[in-house]
């Protein structure tokens, strides 16, 4: 039932702008640190020559992990709204599929193309690190871990998205929150651990980044539970 919901509103994606940012999220990272590396290319080599590949790495990740979190609040607000747009809630809610089901096909939808933009980033690191002449022994596991531990640690913060951007029609306040989400995360690396937007920097005070790939999904997980408990309960317009 859920595979049917997913394929419905992959086809209201078709036209949508939403997968030009999409690309336009690993895409812009990636340029930044070629424009980065390429106009301070011999002082960069001779400074970090020990670590080339570490360094570019700890720049993308820097980066990438605040267009994560912006990439949720777009994306999740723009799948809610093509219903709140066309008033068409009521529509959807009628067809003979558990709301369950609609909400949860939501947050896979999500994470789908948010999965879609962490492999494209993962491609194009190895590609700009290859062009920049850092050498062919890329560390492959590392550059896999910069690129999808933070989405598996952001995932309280797509399902809180998700939740705010369906429940309320008036998408300024989810929108808000992501924004001001984002801009948060900048400063969270010395506040507390059990803060979710400090989880996609993977740092903590056990220096295990596994910690907050593991937290993310539990709690993640706890929020779709409740978003999804709350959406049988409200009338959605």
């Amino acid at each position: 039932m859920i595979a049917r919901v997913l394929a419905t509103d992959l086809m209201k994606l078709r036209r949508k702008a939403i997968w030009f940012l999409v690309f336009l999220g690993p895409i812009g990272v990636i340029a930044l640190q070629a424009l980065n590396f390429g106009l301070r290319y011999d002082y960069l080599t001779n400074l970090y020559k020990d670590d080339l590949w570490g360094v570019l790495l700890e720049n993308i990740h820097y980066l990438s992990m605040f267009a994560l979190v912006f990439g949720m609040t777009i994306i999740t607000s723009m799948l809610a709204n093509i219903e709140h747009q066309l008033n068409s809630w009521k529509q959807v809610l009628a067809l003979p599929v558990s709301r369950i089901s609609v909400y949860t096909a939501k947050f896979i939808l999500s994470f789908l193309l948010l999965l879609v933009s962490c492999s494209l980033l993962a491609v194009l690191t190895i590609v700009l690190g290859l062009s920049l002449q850092f050498g062919s022994d890329y560390p492959l596991v590392v550059i896999i871990q910069k690129s999808f531990y933070p989405l598996l640690a952001a995932l309280p913060i797509l399902a809180l998205q998700l939740w705010l951007s369906i429940t309320m029609k008036n998408q300024a306040i989810p929108l808000t929150v992501g924004i001001v989400g984002t801009i948060f995360g900048m400063f969270t690396k010395a506040m507390p651990d059990w803060l979710i937007w400090k989880w996609p920097t993977l740092i903590n005070q056990a220096k295990v980044p596994e910690y907050s790939v593991y937290a993310g999904i539990i709690v993640g997980m706890f929020l779709l539970a409740c978003g999804v408990f709350d959406f049988l309960k409200r009338d959605v317009n």
